[in-house]
């Protein structure tokens, strides 16, 4: 099995080429998907207990966890101890279910913030100029200049992962052209396991 890093910073298009390599059949670890499930189930009693008033009804208030967050660096050193370690189970989980497959992705936002890359055999960064990732991220619902600044400060800068990642799939100059990319990416990946399938 080929396990393939797919990461890429806010507003670069990672959600849409993930669903590239889904309709390819390449099965796919969508780690904020399960965070979002761990907020909802196991994780969240823990965030109760570290964090009063960012859980209700048994959910975990994003935006009341973001809050305390934001006012501590801190804290999200404490909540990513809480929530890796789980995060990674269902990863393992993931892998196990999908041992058959040739190739697997695995969609991890913060890939290299984390070290990340070192579970997987190669890293695919999606990436835009900074313009198109700023008009994208701004268009957002309640998304502000403020906000956009304090996510592009906890994450590496484009640059540096683009000089990181072994493949570049680019998202600004269309659908068309990323999901050329994605082929390409597969067919290397396809060389480089040995299987064709």
């Amino acid at each position: 099995m080929f396990k393939l890093g797919l990461t890429g910073s806010i507003g670069m298009g990672k959600s849409a080429t993930a669903a590239m390599f889904r309709a390819a059949g390449v099965p796919v670890h969508d780690a904020d998907e399960v965070v979002h499930t761990l907020y909802r189930g196991r994780a969240a009693p823990l965030i109760a207990a570290a964090f009063p008033g960012t859980v209700s009804d048994g959910t975990v208030d994003r935006t009341a966890l973001s809050k305390v967050l934001f006012e501590d660096e801190a804290r999200l050193r404490i909540l990513e101890r809480l929530v890796h370690p789980l995060v990674r189970e269902e990863r393992d989980k993931f892998l196990a279910a999908n041992a058959h497959a040739a190739a697997v992705v695995l969609d991890i936002p913060l890939l290299f913030e984390t070290g990340g890359e070192r579970d997987a055999d190669a890293v695919a960064l999606v990436t835009a100029s900074k313009t198109v990732q700023r008009e994208r991220v701004l268009a957002r619902p309640g998304m502000t200049e403020e906000k956009f600044r304090a996510i592009l400060s906890k994450q590496m800068p484009d640059s540096e992962k683009r000089r990181r990642a072994h493949f570049l799939i680019e998202t600004g100059f269309g659908f068309a052209h990323a999901e050329r990319r994605v082929r390409a990416v597969l067919r290397a990946i396809a060389g480089r396991s040995g299987r064709t399938e």
